[in-house]
């Protein structure tokens, strides 16, 4: 499939040799406010086009000649003194914030496949879930009570960072399973936080302010950057059950999305006594391993507590930003451009490069550029901060890769027996999961993550003659999902090897069929999210609705068999048999179904990675 309209490797092809891309992407627009589940996305790589006459402006949206819409003064005020931003904690724990600048907890509220799926079940469930999915993505605007629906640019600052700062160290209630309710303590930046030590080396700065130049009084007029005054042991926050409150959810029909606290409870970790921490935010991405060492704070320059556990704030893990770069990760220098300026800036087509700037302004390369990117210093400025983005979306990559890796272990291929010309070839592979905590693959929405095998066979001559896990134009394995195997352009995989789990739900067409959303969406006209009309303790999950689960459980293993027709065997010599271990966080057709606009999927398959890549040759006679 070389004229694939996503470029993700697809088509039946072999790979003689293996690279893992390690490339940055992003790139996409973001929420625009409520609007319809197909409408809600603006293209940056477009200029802005006026709505068509008779249409109304998206929410949100300035109207002709007027500044764009922004933040309430007076809510932004109150946010900023109550709850505090990750950039004021910044100016003393300047490397964790880097570290979770770019995180997935950092993530969670600006991501545009969130709000793509949030705003599908919203639709769904004719509005009846409320504000559930928020509780976790944006804990301080549900405490603030935003309205669901506003877009990023009219929510305050603090509330767009997701799971920041505040989320986790300024809760002082243990909470346990309850769907991500958990009460943030107001309070301006002066007032206590919550962590995981004795608060000795903040006692030991507040008792030398003027040493350290510090304020921890509430009078911001007194001399010295304000900080908290007192940090208080909050034992729930090193223990798993803390990430309990959003890591395992159950949704209106009682069916479960998030699943990893099930998994780690069952585990072998558990049994040994590992935190979900000690993998996550840990020295090494995915392995317990210890913790690395280094101050708690530098403030002024002078270190605080130099040789204390640290604990990394990337939190490793599989997710990975499909947004745009002048947005996401966080970075003061974002603010330079408002949201909606950034979404029209071009930054795959090379805006503010010096090639691309030289084509311009020799008339090479002829761009209608928006208003708010005509001058060439503002592209410049931009493509310096989406540069500085992009590398740091380049190292999350880099992370998410080896806690891939480090969690899994494949053996193979071995042959069934010799290899001969004329023969049916069958072999198999040994996939492992050896992470102790929890199934592979894991993580949200049940039915989301996708790993699967992709392996091809190349014959003497150079030719693929044979391979399975092979992706239609569009990123989607070749199973009954794709719309290409559905119009009969592309074969149907029947060897695939997936490990993703599915919904399966009773419809009227038929029995069980495999569904996108846990729900039955041939029962109605109009489907609607209905609560389980009995308990769900009685049958272990709703009627009618319940998930095949083929994740691999802690420390398990799956025998991954194959087999080459005889009719392919036709030549003597040396074959080539090339494997890789695919990860995507999103199928494409649940993207499709949500409303997703063709840049996300574009770059939901451009952080697809490739895991233990490798080729083996052998002779058949």
């Amino acid at each position: 499939m070389e004229n694939s309209k996503h470029p993700v490797n697809s088509g039946r092809i072999a790979w003689p040799k293996w690279a893992v891309v390690l490339a940055c992407v992003g790139g996409l627009a973001l929420w625009l406010g409520a609007g319809s589940v197909a409408k809600t996305w603006a293209d940056p790589s477009t200029p802005h086009q006026p709505p068509a006459e008779g249409e109304k402006p998206a929410e949100g949206a300035a109207s002709e000649g007027q500044a764009p819409a922004t933040v309430d003064p007076h809510a932004k005020a109150f946010a900023e003194s109550k709850y505090p931003s990750a950039a004021v904690c910044s100016g003393c724990h300047a490397q964790i914030y880097d570290e979770w600048a770019s995180s997935n907890h950092g993530y969670a509220s600006i991501s545009p496949m969130f709000q793509k799926f949030e705003q599908c079940i919203t639709v769904l469930s004719q509005g009846t879930v409320g504000y559930f999915c928020m509780r976790c993505h944006n804990s301080v605007g549900t405490t603030l009570g935003e309205d669901r629906a506003l877009p990023l640019w009219k929510r305050v600052p603090v509330s767009r960072e997701g799971v920041t700062c505040i989320t986790c160290h300024r809760v002082s209630t243990m909470y346990n399973k309850v769907s991500g309710e958990r009460l943030i303590d107001a309070g301006d930046i002066t007032q206590p936080v919550r962590g995981n030590s004795s608060g000795a080396g903040v006692d030991e700065v507040v008792a030398n302010a003027e040493k350290y130049g510090i304020n921890p009084t509430p009078d911001a007029s007194a001399p010295g950057m304000q900080i908290h005054g007192k940090a208080i042991k909050f034992d729930q926050l090193s223990q798993s059950e803390f990430c309990v409150s959003c890591h395992q959810v159950a949704v209106y029909p009682g069916i479960k999305l998030e699943v990893v606290w099930d998994q780690y409870r069952a585990s072998p970790a558990f049994e040994q006594g590992i935190t979900c921490q000690a993998c996550h935010m840990g020295k090494v991405p995915g392995v317990a391993a210890g913790y690395a060492k280094g101050p708690v704070a530098v403030i002024g320059g002078k270190v605080v507590n130099p040789n204390r556990e640290h604990h990394n704030h990337a939190f490793y893990g599989p997710g990975y930003p499909i947004a745009h770069p002048g947005i996401f990760p966080h970075n003061p220098r974002n603010d330079t451009y408002p949201i909606e300026t950034w979404l029209k800036f071009d930054y795959r087509a090379g805006w503010g490069k010096e090639d691309f700037e030289e084509k311009v302004a020799s008339g090479a390369v002829k761009v209608s550029f928006p208003k708010e990117w005509e001058d060439p210093n503002d592209r410049d400025t931009a493509r310096q901060v989406i540069e500085e983005n992009l590398k740091k979306l380049e190292y999350k990559r880099s992370l998410r890769l080896k806690v891939m890796e480090n969690g899994s272990h494949i053996d193979g291929p071995f042959f069934d027996y010799p290899p001969a010309v004329g023969k049916q070839l069958n072999f198999h592979y040994i996939v492992k999961n050896v992470n102790p905590g929890h199934n592979m693959p894991s993580g949200s929405l049940g039915a989301q993550p996708e790993i699967w095998l992709n392996v091809a066979l190349v014959g003497p001559d150079g030719k693929n003659i044979w391979e399975s896990g092979y992706v239609d134009r569009e990123g989607d394995m070749c199973d009954l999902h794709s719309e290409e195997v559905g119009k009969g352009t592309i074969p149907h995989d029947d060897q695939l090897v997936n490990l993703q789990t599915k919904f399966l739900t009773t419809n009227v067409k038929g029995t069980d069929r495999e569904m996108f959303l846990p729900i039955n969406l041939d029962v109605d006209q109009l489907p609607f999210i209905r609560p389980s009309d009995k308990p769900i303790t009685v049958l272990n999950h709703p009627p009618f609705i319940r998930m095949e689960g083929r994740s691999i459980p802690p420390l398990g293993q799956r025998k991954a068999g194959y087999f080459v027709p005889k009719e392919a065997m036709k030549q003597a010599g040396t074959y080539r048999m090339s494997f890789r271990m695919r990860s995507r966080a999103e199928p494409i057709y649940f993207m499709k179904f949500v409303g997703s606009t063709d840049e996300m999927i574009q770059s939901m398959n451009e952080w697809m990675i490739d895991m233990h890549p490798y080729t083996v040759e052998f002779e058949v006679k």
